[in-house]
């Protein structure tokens, strides 16, 4: 009897595979990290090293190898949710603004940098070849400097010379500019002189020097001194001098969300227009979805087929085409809503100039778009509704109004309300429908930030972030963080009440 040994491959064998891809992976990840720290990114290079390792953990230790499943969600959530939040929040305590957007070493350096131009000494350049170098010829004085690179700071000396035979076209010394203003020039009478712009060189004489490691002293002999509670260089009478930097300034952003006149009025009214906005989106679409459902499972209805595509119609058109064709609607010149209106009873009402109009705009039109979802979903829940119920109760002489009210709509009210709150969630930050068709307009007079009768709370903030000439990135922030803490204090709400009627449904 032969007996066959049969050798099977060991545990640390079979995992030599997956072990090299983890370390491969694990390298590309740590050099990504690296390179984002060269460039100045220390904090997303900060986030892959931590993805990299909890990667080489999970994937590479077999104690952990059972977590592989849950990791890529728990690190899209934590990139992707959790870090925006915390960042979001950690901005709203900053001045981080258009006018401070720089670290505090930058700010000099571009201070530094600024200098005035002495129109006398200006004049032409060109620039020449000269193998892997170039040099710098000025035609009106004729001098010729010694070969550059142009590829880091420099210092050439220029002596008279002849003009070079091979010149080069101003597009290609154009982009070489990087290097032209990082070049400086000794004439030979011992003065130096720097680009003054993309044809000339000149002298020029710095605005600012630094003095000291908080002082800048101006050309005028004026001192600048830092201030790094706001972040910015300010001069003897108290000016501040942008650009400035950026710095923790605590609770100061939302101790001025509450006591500037105009920034909290028109956060109160654009607080409760928001809750208005998302109740009316929810409650119209819903009564209308439902009535439409309702109609169409008549019996002795014909053609439902036809009216069904028809009213499902709104939902199948891509939304921002919707939109894009009721802002022409509502046109307040040429519009057709207007020009039937006008035949009819005389009136062309001012849509995007009257503030109640221009909202009673928005909500028609996010009728508009959201009653055929809500039809969608009551034509399901309409046929889980038992006909037997429906029949006893005509049977014992009920309208049909009140089958509806007492048998229909308290059987599909459980199942449609988780949707509801999420229609109100949505419409609560529906700044899509606002920016398409209102841009949040018209504003509202008297604020000093940028805020319209129409905006709700996610488009306001928006505006006031990445829609304004002076970008307040931390006063946002700090708004952000309230309508968050408003958000979850609602949501935990309905989840109580759904959680108290759930059990007391379950007690009967």
């Amino acid at each position: 009897m032969n007996t066959m040994t049969e050798t099977h491959p060991s545990a640390s064998t079979r995992d030599w595979p997956r072990l090299a891809v983890v370390v491969c992976a694990s390298l590309v990840l740590l050099y990504g990290s690296f390179y984002l720290y060269q460039i100045g990114q220390p904090l997303f290079g900060a986030i892959l090293l931590a993805l990299a390792t909890g990667f080489a953990i999970i994937f590479g230790a077999t104690r952990f190898y059972g977590s592989r499943f849950i990791f890529p969600g728990i690190a899209a959530v934590l990139i992707f949710i959790a870090f925006p939040v915390t960042y979001t929040i950690y901005i709203g305590f900053t001045n981080y603004s258009s006018f401070n957007l720089l670290t505090y070493e930058r700010t000099i350096e571009v201070l530094t940098s600024r200098g005035s131009i002495d129109t006398s000494t200006e004049q032409p350049f060109a620039v020449a070849p000269d193998g892997d170098n170039y040099r710098i010829w000025l035609p009106d004085s004729g001098l010729l400097s010694d070969p550059v690179t142009l590829q880091d700071t420099q210092t050439a000396n220029l002596v008279p010379a002849e003009a070079p035979q091979t010149l080069l076209e101003r597009r290609d010394a154009i982009k070489l500019r990087t290097g032209l203003q990082a070049l400086s020039l000794i004439t030979p009478g011992g003065s130096t002189i720097e680009n003054a712009g993309l044809r000339t060189f000149a002298t020029v004489t710095p605005d600012y020097v630094q003095t000291g490691p908080n002082t800048l002293t101006k050309s005028d002999g004026s001192v600048l001194t830092a201030d790094h509670e706001t972040g910015f260089f300010v001069d003897q009478n108290g000016d501040q001098v942008p650009p400035g930097w950026r710095v923790n300034i605590g609770t100061d952003n939302f101790e001025r969300i509450a006591t500037s006149e105009g920034i909290r009025e028109p956060m109160v009214s654009i607080f409760i227009w928001t809750f208005v906005f998302a109740i009316l989106s929810v409650v119209l679409t819903f009564a209308i979805g439902l009535t439409l459902a309702v109609i169409l499972q008549w019996e002795h209805l014909r053609f439902k087929a036809i009216y069904r595509v028809l009213l499902i119609l709104p939902y199948a058109v891509p939304a921002f085409i919707s939109i894009l064709v009721f802002k022409g609607l509502f046109n307040q010149n040429n519009g057709e809503i207007n020009l039937i209106l006008n035949g009819l009873f005389g009136i062309e009402p001012r849509w995007f100039t009257d503030g109640n109009l221009a909202r009673a705009m928005l909500v028609i039109v996010n009728t508009w778009l959201g009653y055929p979802y809500m039809m969608l979903l009551a034509m399901g829940f309409l046929q889980s509704v038992p006909e037997d119920h429906k029949k006893a109760a005509a049977l014992e002489g009920a309208s049909a109004l009140r089958v509806f009210f007492t048998i229909t709509l308290p059987q599909i009210i459980p199942p449609f309300l988780p949707l509801l709150i999420a229609s109100f969630a949505f419409n609560f930050n529906n700044m899509v429908l606002v920016f398409l068709l209102t841009r949040g307009l018209p504003d509202i007079p008297g604020t000093i930030i940028p805020a319209g009768e129409t905006d709700i709370l996610a488009s306001f903030t928006y505006r006031l972030a990445f829609d304004n000439a002076g970008q307040q990135f931390g006063l946002a922030g700090a708004i952000t963080l309230l309508i968050f803490l408003v958000v979850a204090a609602i949501s935990y709400a309905n989840f109580v009440a759904m959680r108290k009627a759930a059990a007391k449904r379950a007690g009967r």
